[in-house]
């Protein structure tokens, strides 16, 4: 039995006696002065059994043997434990399932936050959908034309934007290496067949004006790029507020119904979570959230102010009613162009052949040899600001800048002259026989025309008949007219990849209008 003594002295020291010789050490033990035991001689190792000294004069008397026993034990399990109290650990009687399997590294309490960035930055890496070498030509800057010069360019194609290299190395460095960025988001793609010799061609035209050619020699490979960003056109464009998917290598950007939690909005859980763990989460991610929390809320007033700036600015019906914008004659639809105009031929069109007649008849090459090109886009520009044009000014003295201006004119009508719906019948009209069915087919063709397609058609061949009266001095023949402007008057909508045959039937029937045309135009020997 224990008396009233003991279990004084055993609850100073937090021990319990269970049963006659069991006992269980519940909590830390740092100090022996609360049990306050006897004198102790020297710490012996611990491999060596402990040496009790013969009389140890009692601090407090002990009332039966049993208490005895216990401070007996309870020296030799502090001198069994000594070298762990110099370390300040944990005592505990653990059972061998309860005790850890794996060391917990210090590194490895951050791993779940780091994965979470690491994750965040590679869930929002740009999605790289097609990259190759292709032919690239930026013709337009925010509605300004530029000089079309054709570069071989590593495209790589992502899921917002098209991104332009001068070689593959530079995908490696630094954003900033980038040639330029065509951003998808409300742009047009198109073929346009019209604005180069080249084959395999389509434009992308971007919501700011800018205009870009995409060549490649491959049709299958022009065809895959043309859906794969005309795709990226439509998927880019269905965002609620009418803007890209923003992609970025911060957390910042996360969608709302990301998976991945935020650091404002923690769960009654998360809050209950380790001192130690919280402290890894702030030391590491604190400084970044911040940052991305500021950057994040100047980028969405940016956002904003552009998202009122578009929708309070003037329609373009607006805008053209005031004067502000005037319509452009070259890339405008001829039946357009025709209506705004009041006639059924363009004017720029008949001060063209009339400055021809004039001057240029009996010039070597007309027509064939190229004039210079800055020149051309020159009197383009005034064309398109519709300013007074006088092509007999010394300027324009060059008779072959008048003719190249003329071609470019047909070569970027949206629609050919010749009407891509008729395309395919006037090769099957040219392919009959016999010539007088052959004159009927065509001339049935042409009279089923629009009527500013069928003047302007009238007015042309009835000048290149005269050029060719002409042939002695200028060197040109009806082949050499079919081949300058076969390509240039009519072209199919979709190229199957059989442009060579195509441009033999182009030849062929620009030939045979030429020299019929008095008969398919009824001009009476005029």
């Amino acid at each position: 039995m224990f008396t009233t003594s003991d279990r004084v002295e055993q609850k100073r020291g937090n021990v319990s006696a269970v049963g006659p010789k069991v006992l269980v050490v519940k909590h830390r033990i740092t100090n022996l002065q609360a049990v306050k035991p006897p004198v102790l001689p020297p710490v012996l190792p611990p491999v060596l059994p402990p040496v009790l000294p013969p009389v140890l004069p009692p601090v407090l008397p002990l009332q039966s043997s049993t208490a005895a026993q216990g401070a007996v034990q309870m020296r030799i399990k502090n001198n069994q434990s000594s070298t762990e109290r110099l370390s300040q650990s944990k005592s505990m009687v653990l059972q061998e399932s309860d005790l850890p399997q794996k060391p917990i590294s210090r590194h490895r309490r951050n791993q779940s936050q780091h994965n979470v960035l690491v994750s965040g930055v590679a869930l929002f890496e740009p999605l790289v959908e097609l990259k190759e070498h292709l032919n690239v030509a930026k013709i337009s800057e925010s509605g300004k034309k530029q000089r079309k010069n054709w570069a071989l360019m590593w495209t790589v194609l992502t899921s917002d934007q098209l991104l332009l290299y001068k070689d593959k190395q530079e995908t490696s460095q630094k954003p900033g290496g980038k040639t330029d960025v065509v951003q998808l988001c409300g742009a047009v793609i198109e073929w346009a067949k019209e604005k180069s010799s080249r084959k395999n061609v389509f434009q992308i035209t971007t919501n700011t004006g800018s205009e870009y050619l995409i060549q490649t020699d491959s049709s299958s490979t022009a065809n895959k790029w043309c859906d794969a960003i005309r795709k990226t056109i439509n998927s880019s464009t269905k965002d609620e507020r009418g803007f890209p998917l923003r992609r970025s290598n911060s957390t910042e950007f996360l969608p709302r119904h990301s998976s991945l939690p935020s650091y404002g909005s923690a769960s009654p859980n998360t809050k209950r979570q380790n001192p130690i763990h919280r402290r890894s989460i702030n030391m590491f991610g604190s400084s970044k959230l911040k940052h991305s929390t500021s950057d994040s809320a100047d980028k969405n007033g940016v956002k904003n102010r552009l998202k009122k700036f578009i929708t309070r600015r003037p329609s373009m019906k607006t805008l053209q009613e005031k004067g502000l914008i005037k319509d452009r004659v070259f890339g405008c639809h001829l039946l357009t162009l025709c209506e705004r105009e009041g006639t059924t031929v363009p004017k720029f069109v008949r001060v063209c052949l009339e400055a021809v007649d004039k001057r240029g008849l009996d010039v070597d090459g007309i027509y064939r040899v190229s004039g210079n090109l800055a020149t051309i886009q020159k009197l383009r520009f005034i064309i398109d600001q519709e300013e007074d044009l006088d092509l007999d000014h010394s300027q324009w003295e060059d008779i072959h800048v008048v003719t190249g201006a003329l071609k470019m004119f047909f070569r970027e009508l949206p629609e050919p002259l010749f009407p891509f719906r008729f395309f395919q019948q006037f090769v099957e009209a040219v392919k009959i026989k016999e010539s007088k069915q052959k004159i009927q087919a065509v001339k049935k063709l042409i009279q089923q025309l629009p009527k500013p397609n069928q003047e302007t058609m009238k007015l042309l061949f009835s000048h290149l008949h005269r050029v060719l009266a002409f042939s002695k001095k200028n060197l040109m023949s009806t082949q050499g007219i079919g081949i300058v402007f076969g390509p240039t008057l009519m072209w199919p909508e979709l190229d199957g990849g059989n442009m060579a045959v195509n441009m033999v039937y182009q030849n062929q029937i620009v030939e045979f209008i030429l020299i019929e045309s008095r008969e398919i135009f009824n001009m009476d020997g005029k």
